[in-house]
């Protein structure tokens, strides 16, 4: 990192500082959040996020799309003034607008969508899904990228299992543990979607989590962005164009390994298409 960087880096940091200690002393003025975007990671959550703050009655966070704070063992402690005092101030003036997050760790995180049920009895989730072959290639090119993985992919993969083993445990029985490789190195973990949304319709109730086809939903002209604005009670208000945030150009995941993940999500894929009522777009 040059000097430029490292004083950019300090700067922001500070700023953040500043803005979060102000954010906290006037939570009781902030808006409450009533959407969250929890995942999952790599599914164009981002992108989404992006559009739906363009709608003139969604006000977002003044830092970043993500707060972290039901997944972030250090930044729930700091309780929910701490998480409040991430959202816009409340509009005296006009009863319309919300406010909301995307943190896509929080429906694969095993403590997060209890815990939002219990700070948040209102708000609600949206959680969008992908090919989850595409998904595990997609995390680990990111996770590569920020050296947070040092594997070659294959590797990676045979590598989860033992990585996680005993993680996810560990993490219910201690909420003060943060486990780096439940959080950065669950490729086939994450795209293990079912279990995650039982947990969530379990927890908040089926009619509080919105489950996106990604690739259905970010079809050219937004077909089904409707369905969205209506679930979260607002106006039908349409973005001009479909953003790609995050895409990373790079070479095409190996087709041995894409088949042998075709068939390790086979079984999982059939219980979500029981589960949701129609077959994923990566399944058609």
């Amino acid at each position: 990192m040059t000097a430029v960087e490292k004083l950019r880096t300090t700067a922001r940091s500070g700023a953040r500082t500043i803005i979060t200690g102000v954010g906290q002393l006037s939570a009781p003025l902030r808006m409450t959040p009533s959407f969250l975007i929890a995942g999952a990671q790599r599914c164009a959550t981002t992108s989404l996020f992006r559009m739906l703050a363009q709608h003139p009655e969604v006000h977002p966070p003044a830092l970043n799309k993500g707060v972290h704070y039901f997944d972030t063992a250090d930044k729930f402690r700091r309780g929910l003034r701490y998480y409040t005092g991430h959202f816009p101030l409340r509009r005296p003036a006009t009863s319309t607008g919300i406010t909301g997050e995307g943190s896509p760790y929080y429906i694969f995180h095993p403590l997060a969508v209890q815990r939002i049920a219990a700070a948040l009895p209102e708000a609600k989730l949206v959680v969008l899904l992908r090919d989850p072959a595409e998904r595990a290639f997609s995390a680990y090119k990111q996770e590569l990228k920020r050296g947070f993985e040092t594997l070659p992919f294959a590797e990676a993969l045979d590598a989860e299992a033992r990585r996680l083993d005993g993680e996810e445990e560990r993490i219910i029985s201690d909420e003060d543990y943060q486990s780096f490789s439940h959080q950065h190195h669950a490729y086939v973990a994450r795209g293990r979607y079912a279990a995650q949304l039982e947990r969530a319709f379990a927890t908040l109730g089926r009619e509080r989590v919105l489950v996106i086809d990604a690739d259905d939903f970010m079809l050219p002209g937004l077909p089904q962005w409707q369905e969205l604005t209506d679930y979260l009670g607002i106006s039908p208000w349409t973005p001009q164009d479909v953003l790609q945030s995050n895409a990373r150009p790079s070479s095409p995941m190996p087709e041995d390994i894409r088949s042998l993940l075709v068939r390790e999500f086979a079984e999982d894929d059939e219980r979500l298409a029981e589960l949701l009522g129609y077959t994923p777009s990566w399944r058609r």
